[in-house]
């Protein structure tokens, strides 16, 4: 499982470019005062890295040795407002009211439910609502006429802050995200 330390990636870093870290954080330091995107540019453009390995190595020199913010699921609720976090608990206590079995875990910084090795449900805060996520378009596309009242874009439902939490929708989901692996 990733731990966020950003150093994780310093061994691919080094063996891909052949060049040991310290080489990159003096070409960082050349730069002087440059902003994050044109330091991640002269890595990606004139070095050939990844994002991710342009970011890791960026943002470690920039001070942020780690890109995890949240250490378990009730961290990440203690930071939300009152009202999003009311909701974003009542979600997953829909969800795991049927389904206890799943393991409520932090990914990509956002609260996930894990069905064994496989994502079966996120949900991410944003300013004036929340977004659920099956992790699967099937999943959108088989229920779009019980979701016909909120809003669905591509992978994500845009759920207003003053939703009642309807279970058994929420349940469906995760039923069909877990019946496709």
């Amino acid at each position: 499982m990733p731990t966020g330390d950003r150093s994780d990636h310093f061994p691919s870093i080094e063996k891909k470019h052949g060049k040991p870290i310290a080489h990159w954080f003096k070409v960082l330091k050349d730069l002087g005062d440059a902003k994050y995107a044109e330091q991640i540019a002269l890595l990606r453009d004139h070095h050939e890295f990844s994002q991710a390995h342009a970011n890791a190595v960026v943002m470690y020199h920039r001070g942020s040795k780690s890109s995890k913010r949240h250490d378990d699921p009730a961290a990440y609720f203690k930071n939300l407002e009152p009202p999003k976090a009311k909701l974003a608990k009542a979600i997953f206590a829909a969800i795991r009211a049927k389904y206890p079995k799943l393991e409520l875990v932090i990914a990509w910084n956002q609260p996930m439910l894990k069905h064994g090795d496989h994502y079966v449900f996120g949900l991410s805060a944003s300013k004036n609502h929340l977004l659920i996520n099956p992790h699967s378009k099937q999943v959108l596309d088989t229920l779009a006429p019980r979701l016909k009242s909120l809003e669905v874009s591509k992978h994500t439902v845009r759920i207003p802050l003053d939703w009642k939490v309807n279970a058994s929708l929420l349940q469906a989901m995760v039923r069909e995200r877990i019946s496709e692996i």
